[in-house]
Formats: structure tokens, sequence, C-alpha cells
């Protein structure tokens, strides 16, 4: 079996606080409404919020500032590790593009240990959708009931489904446990570490 592993703010950087930008108008951009499209790719965002296209520049820039502050959760390393020793593949599917995921990822030492990694610009329709998960089960070489999603946003579980992948939800760092549950994910994992059993329960089946 080979897995499919996701998401960048679960398994991968946990984000250091948004930085100081100003939106329209002069006033600074609502992140309290933006946290709640998480996982989505950032166009989708600033449509779904009425904010101009234009705000993305500014906004990676600041990101990219604040890229070494970024830290990564307690036992994914070594869960990926684990993983890879058991033959078991591992892909990102995220929201931000897929240069700007690289580059977060190999600045705190994920990189190395990850198979693929796929960014929302570099499949026609970004998550709900499920291209991204199966852009990643192609470059993984493997199918979809062969492999788990793990999201730590609804639309992480929903691409997962459409895409014929078992799902988990991840409910470390800041997810909301609610919404995840209410899609009823095959696995409900309350740490990392949780996953390699998960996986491996998957693949006895």
């Amino acid at each position: 079996m080979r897995g499919y592993k996701k998401p960048l703010s679960g398994l991968g950087p946990r984000a250091p606080p948004p930085p100081n930008l100003v939106g329209g108008g002069g006033a600074p951009p609502p992140f309290d409404e933006y946290r709640t499209h998480q996982g989505r790719y950032f166009p989708d965002i600033m449509r779904l919020m009425g904010l101009p296209l234009s705000m993305e520049k500014p906004f990676v820039e600041a990101s990219r500032s604040l890229i070494k502050e970024v830290e990564v959760y307690e036992g994914v390393p070594w869960l990926l590790q684990r993983l890879r020793a058991s033959g078991i593949g591992t892909a990102i599917a995220t929201g931000k593009s897929g240069e700007r995921a690289r580059e977060v990822l190999d600045v705190v030492g994920l990189l190395p240990l990850l198979d693929a990694v796929v960014g929302s610009d570099e499949v026609p329709r970004p998550k709900p959708a499920p291209d991204i998960v199966l852009e990643g089960l192609r470059r993984l070489d493997a199918e979809p009931q062969h492999a788990v999603m793990v999201g730590d946003a609804v639309i992480d579980l929903q691409a997962g489904r459409a895409a014929g992948t078992a799902t988990a939800a991840a409910l470390w760092g800041e997810t909301t446990a609610g919404p995840l549950r209410r899609e009823r994910p095959d696995h409900v994992l309350h740490q990392p570490t949780e996953l390699l059993s998960a996986v491996l329960d998957e693949a006895s089946r």
C-alpha cells in the first residue's frame, strides 16, 4: 500500500501569526474570516471574502518574511520516517502554490521526507474537487482505494472522499473538531503519531 498524506498545516508546519497587511481602504485584512477558509486555494479565499486578488503578492511576501518562524508539529518527522521505512508513500496536497509549499517544507526540513508535494496551482480545480488528491496519487503511483487523505479542514476530507480515498480528520493544532467530525471521516486523529496505526489499519483491509 502507498498512503497519501495531507495537510501542510496539519502534518507539516505550524504557521506563525499572520503578518500585518493593509487591505482595501487602508483597513487591516479580516484574518479571523481568512482562517475559516483554511485549506482553500488563495484566489478562492480572496473571491469568497470579496477581496481583490492583488492582495496575494503582498500577503505571500509578508508570509515569506516569517518563514523561519514556522514550527513543525511534534512527532511529524518521526512519523514521516516511519511511514517511509514501512514502504508507504507520502504527499502533501495544499491550498498554497506548489512553489511556496515546497519552499516552506524545505526550510523546516520536511521536504526530503516527502515523496510529492502538489500545490493548488498545479491542478485544474482546487479542493474540494478531487483533482489535487488524484494528482498526488498519480505522482505516488497509488490507487485511491489504497490511500488515506488526512486533513485539518472540511474541504480536505471532501476532496479525499470525492477522489475515493479513506479519510482521516487531524484534530491537532488550531483546527475545530466539530465540522470535521460532521464529515464522518474514517479515522479521527488527535496527534500526528496516531496516523501510523490508521494507515497500517487501512493497509490490512
